[in-house]
């Protein structure tokens, strides 16, 4: 009897383990809640940025016009000038002396044609006394026309003469920024050296190049209004300036083509962005980054944290309409910000997506919650908030 009381009490213990096991197996499979969005279309900012290079809006090479010595320079480099502002000497005593023989060839030539109109007033008389031939008159004449052709390109030596001393003396043309000054006082230079005296940036405004490869180039086009190259530009916003440091530039821009067809060497076309430079903040030279902003009314956009990779691909874990999970890849444009997805491919409006599941199976049955979309998106659209 004993025995038979020990195999009743194992069977009955074993039997309420394997109803326990049951019984937390039946609970884990139940389905769990997950938070869920349902897709639907909202404005969004989107961004393509091209590194760009600064150039002033006016940049002038200061070069010697006529040989000599670098006698002054007035200006130091980097120096901020205006328009006429004295920026160097040149030293050449043989222009001064073309000036003073210059000069005295033109009091010489003063003397020839008064000594020669003073001959055609005696002739005159004594052509009409019928005292000499008429011929001498003429030749009188002849002569007071030649000796003031004389007296003319005396001048013209002269003037010719003062130009070149003027040349010695070198002003700036307009206003800018001065830049290097490779010679120093007493450097022998002319207008036939290679290096300019300085070189002058008008940086009042500035011009940001940026080129695009031909598949950046029909990938533009394709995104922008307009029929012709022209029309595309002159539909884009105001373009933003992003500065080396990584600080957004306080000023806008607007697009303009700087070369009209694709390089054969480099196959780029080259663009330049216009920004006003009311401060002289930005100098020529400088490196910058061009971001066109590109507006949309009606994205599908998902948090980036709701996305896994496998392999080369990028998956979300949608919804069926019997809240069973289901892989789907997807293909997407980041913001700018990096929080959310602009979907391109792979979901439709009304799509529902998990944003918290993590290792999901597919065919796995969740609760769907409803996320609050206006906490999601911080009550605004965040990549508006952004510009």
């Amino acid at each position: 009897m004993k025995g038979i009381r020990i195999v009743i009490f194992a069977s009955a213990l074993f039997a309420s383990c394997t109803s326990g096991k049951n019984k937390d197996n039946k609970k884990d499979d139940a389905p769990k809640p997950y938070q869920v969005l349902t897709l639907a279309p909202r404005p969004a900012t989107t961004y393509h940025d091209y590194p760009a290079t600064i150039q002033g809006q006016q940049v002038v090479e200061i070069r010697p016009m006529v040989d000599g010595y670098l006698e002054k320079i007035y200006v130091p480099e980097g120096a901020a000038v205006k328009k006429g502002q004295l920026l160097f000497q040149i030293s050449n005593p043989q222009y001064e002396q073309q000036v003073i023989t210059a000069k005295a060839a033109i009091k010489s030539a003063e003397a020839d044609v008064s000594a020669a109109q003073m001959n055609v007033e005696k002739t005159k008389p004594l052509v009409q006394q019928d005292i000499i031939s008429k011929y001498e008159l003429e030749s009188a004449q002849y002569t007071l026309k030649a000796k003031e052709a004389a007296l003319a390109q005396a001048k013209a030596t002269l003037a010719n003469a003062l130009t070149n001393i003027g040349y010695t003396t070198i002003r700036s043309p307009q206003s800018g920024i001065i830049g290097l000054i490779p010679y120093k006082i007493g450097a022998l230079v002319s207008s036939t050296t290679s290096n300019p005296l300085t070189t002058l940036s008008n940086n009042s405004n500035i011009y940001a190049y940026f080129s695009l490869n031909e598949k950046q180039l029909l990938g533009f086009t394709s995104r922008h209004a307009g029929n012709t190259m022209q029309e595309k530009l002159m539909s884009l916003p105001p373009v933003n300036l992003v500065l080396a440091d990584g600080t957004l530039y306080s000023e806008t821009g607007k697009i303009e083509t700087a070369s009209g067809s694709i390089t054969t060497a480099t196959g780029t076309i080259t663009f330049k962005g216009t920004f006003p430079n009311p401060g002289g903040v930005i100098q020529n030279g400088a490196s910058a980054t061009v971001r066109i902003p590109r507006s949309e009314t009606a994205a599908l956009l998902i948090p980036q944290s709701a996305t896994f990779e496998l392999q080369d691909k990028r998956l979300v874990y949608r919804l069926t309409s019997d809240n069973k999970v289901i892989s789907t890849a997807i293909t997407s444009t980041a913001t700018p910000d990096g929080r959310f997805l602009i979907i391109q491919n792979g979901l439709n409006k009304g799509d529902r997506i998990v944003l918290n599941g993590f290792n999901l199976k597919d065919g796995t049955v969740v609760i769907p919650r409803p996320v609050n979309t206006d906490s999601l998106y911080n009550l605004k659209d965040t990549l508006q908030n952004n510009l």
